[in-house]
């Protein structure tokens, strides 16, 4: 800490939802990185005095001395700030599957992806703490895909990189080889106040060696011991829209979503109407549950993603014959109604899509806050950590 403040660098900003959450829970984040136009106007809008890093920029291209520089700056010293003083580095560093030549397919390596930058950065800023998200995925991701009808008896065994779980245990030993204890879980984020079901993969890393779990539940699906989780009701009651900001249905989909109420899909249309609501999908495998949907206002919303209006993952009104709104999206990921996002209407989806829940962001940086004062939070028991489970 400096001057009694707890000091956080965020790298793939995005809209500020981690780095929010984080600001309510005492942290101040001195110094950004994020290459997308409108996510850095969104940010430079609501935090001016971070001008000078929230610039279009590829961590690539980012040193940690410049980001050290920034800090002091803004922090208002007469120097950059040291290897070890800053108490967090954040960030959400996409895994990228990516095609290659022949029949391997998808891959997904996190040695050639940008994940290696932001172990970059953790090891030259040499923080307290680190604090990592990615999706739920990455548990389970090989490096390598072999087609199913590549395996068997008939063919080689699988090799590590092919087996599942194996980005995981790539993505592990690098930041166990910066020197830092580590520890990870699957966070469920209606289980802290947040009105939707989203799981994320969140990773603490710890410099000293300190013994780190994560924060306990706050609600629970069922009710018991614990507050039911929030609902979407609870999201949006209240909240006044003259002129909501959506992207309007075709007619060809109001013509099916006008038979429907809220809680029902595609599956509640009359018979001689699903073939032609659905097409070529009608008969594809899966539960297709997000074709048609109204959303529910008795439960959590899905997850809110970067495109609400898509016919795969409709996140329609529960009473309107429109897609959720850019402010129930941002309500629903609980950033404040003062939050302007800047950029098209397809832009600010996609920079709220992308976003942390600034809730599920508090009640972690909560957490991490008060180890950072000396304290011993209560934190949530990690059995087996996951692997055990996924892979």
């Amino acid at each position: 800490m400096i001057n009694g403040k707890a000091i956080s660098i965020s790298l793939f900003t995005g809209a500020f939802g981690l780095d929010l959450g984080l600001e309510k829970a005492g942290f101040q984040t001195v110094s950004v990185v994020e290459k997308d136009y409108d996510a850095t106007k969104t940010i430079v809008i609501n935090r001016p005095s971070l001008k000078e890093s929230a610039v279009p920029r590829e961590i690539e291209k980012v040193s940690s001395q410049e980001l050290l520089e920034e800090g002091g700056r803004v922090l208002g010293l007469n120097r950059a700030l040291r290897p070890g003083e800053v108490d967090l580095v954040t960030g959400g560093p996409p895994c990228q599957p990516f095609s290659t030549a022949g029949k391997r397919g998808s891959v997904m390596d996190p040695r050639g992806s940008l994940f290696m930058d932001f172990i970059r950065i953790v090891k030259e800023i040499q923080p307290r703490f680190f604090l990592m998200e990615n999706v739920r995925g990455l548990l389970s991701a090989p490096i390598l895909h072999r087609p199913i009808n590549q395996r068997g008896k008939d063919y080689p065994p699988l090799v590590a990189d092919e087996i599942a779980g194996a980005a995981l245990a790539v993505v592990l030993a690098e930041m166990k080889a910066i020197g830092y204890n580590v520890i990870y879980n699957l966070l469920e984020a209606a289980d802290y106040g947040v009105p939707q079901n989203r799981e994320r993969v969140v990773f603490i890393g710890s410099r000293d060696g300190e013994t780190v779990t994560f924060p306990l539940a706050k609600y629970s699906k069922d009710g018991q011991n614990l507050p039911k989780w929030l609902t979407l009701k609870h999201a949006l009651t209240d909240l006044v829209e003259p002129e909501p900001e959506f992207i309007a249905y075709s007619e060809s989909r109001l013509k099916f979503l006008r038979l429907l109420q809220a809680g029902q899909n595609w599956r509640h249309l009359p018979e001689e109407l699903k073939k032609e609501a659905m097409g070529g999908a009608y008969n594809s495998g899966g539960g297709k549950v997000g074709f048609y949907r109204r959303l529910s206002w008795d439960k959590p919303s899905p997850t809110i993603t970067t495109s609400p209006h898509q016919k795969a993952t409709d996140m329609c009104h529960p009473l309107a014959l429109r897609s959720l709104s850019v402010r129930e999206s941002a309500r629903i990921q609980t950033f404040p109604d003062d939050w302007v996002f800047y950029g098209s209407v397809t832009s600010k989806y996609k920079q709220i899509g992308n976003a942390v829940p600034v809730l599920l962001a508090k009640e972690i940086g909560s957490y991490l806050f008060e180890l950072i004062q000396g304290n011993k939070p209560k934190g949530k028991e990690i059995a087996e950590q996951l692997s055990l489970f996924y892979l």
